[in-house]
């Protein structure tokens, strides 16, 4: 049976786990601390633990599952990761080097069937949905990524916009965030935090109820649903009407703002009655 990866669990589902076997409730802090803020990268580097218990550890988990194959790294800081995953497949994650610090975009399934015509995600099929230790660890990947130069610097940000529908994969992500965000780990702000989705009104709701202080961003990319369709296949499931009555639902529960993703296609969603169009959906979100 494959090993399942230590990064995805969350530090309730940790302590669980010690307790069930046995150990006391303060191992699993250790554990933590060596994972997120030491960022071992084997059972046997955390050197306050027993043999026994790492032994355990060794036979039950697996710490990083992914294995860096292809590293570019352009002239604006940019750099692009091409990892492998267990099964062979592959994802691509990507660092921004902004202003405000160093932030990751992460990939959440391996391909994507919202079948956005103007997405090059979409021209593979989802295969399937990665596990939430899969997606924390393109962030320690490339979090080690830096640690090796030490210049101290860390990952501040993260956009949940890589491949995949995130709210398509909900529980591995939210596992993600609940992980990325705790405290005594990587302690990566919440606000500083962003999870972009298609716009899955039903899961939008349930967003809307998980209490974390998160930054949305709904790919809206059109200002009717006749064009919204043309683009994007998930318009169908979850129409305009649908979609706003979900961010109207979001907005009242959580008094937060989100973001209109719109990207702009020549003579598609561009002209101006499209603009008007688009001020008079959102004024009352705005």
């Amino acid at each position: 049976m494959e090993k399942q990866s230590i990064y995805g669990l969350t530090i309730e589902e940790l302590t669980a786990w010690f307790l069930e076997n046995g150990e006391k409730k303060f191992r699993a802090a250790q554990v933590w601390e060596w994972l997120y803020q030491k960022r071992v990268r084997d059972f046997s580097e955390m050197t306050n633990l027993s043999k026994g218990l790492i032994a355990k550890l060794s036979d039950q988990f697996i710490i990083n599952p992914l294995k860096q194959m292809v590293v570019q790294e352009a002239s604006d800081g940019t750099v692009k990761y091409l990892f492998e995953l267990p099964d062979k497949n592959m994802i691509e994650t990507v660092l921004m080097r902004q202003e405000y610090g160093l932030s990751v975009c992460v990939t959440t399934q391996v391909g994507c069937n919202i079948g956005c015509t103007f997405c090059a995600s979409g021209l593979l099929k989802k295969n399937r949905d990665l596990t939430a230790g899969e997606i924390v660890a393109q962030i320690m990947m490339v979090q080690h990524y830096f640690d090796e130069r030490q210049e101290g610097e860390r990952v501040s940000h993260v956009v949940v916009m890589g491949i995949g529908e995130p709210f398509d994969n909900y529980d591995n992500v939210m596992n993600f965030l609940y992980i990325i965000n705790d405290a005594k780990g990587l302690a990566i702000g919440a606000r500083h935090i962003t999870v972009s989705t298609s716009g899955l009104a039903n899961k939008i709701k349930e967003f809307a109820n998980n209490g974390l202080q998160v930054n949305l961003a709904i790919s809206l990319h059109a200002p009717n649903n006749e064009v919204r369709t043309s683009i994007m296949r998930i318009n169908r499931s979850f129409p305009i009407e649908k979609l706003m009555e979900a961010v109207d639902e979001y907005l009242e529960k959580t008094n937060r703002r989100i973001t209109f993703e719109y990207i702009m296609l020549n003579q598609v969603n561009d002209r101006p009655e499209h603009a008007q169009q688009l001020a008079d959906l959102l004024k009352r979100e705005l």
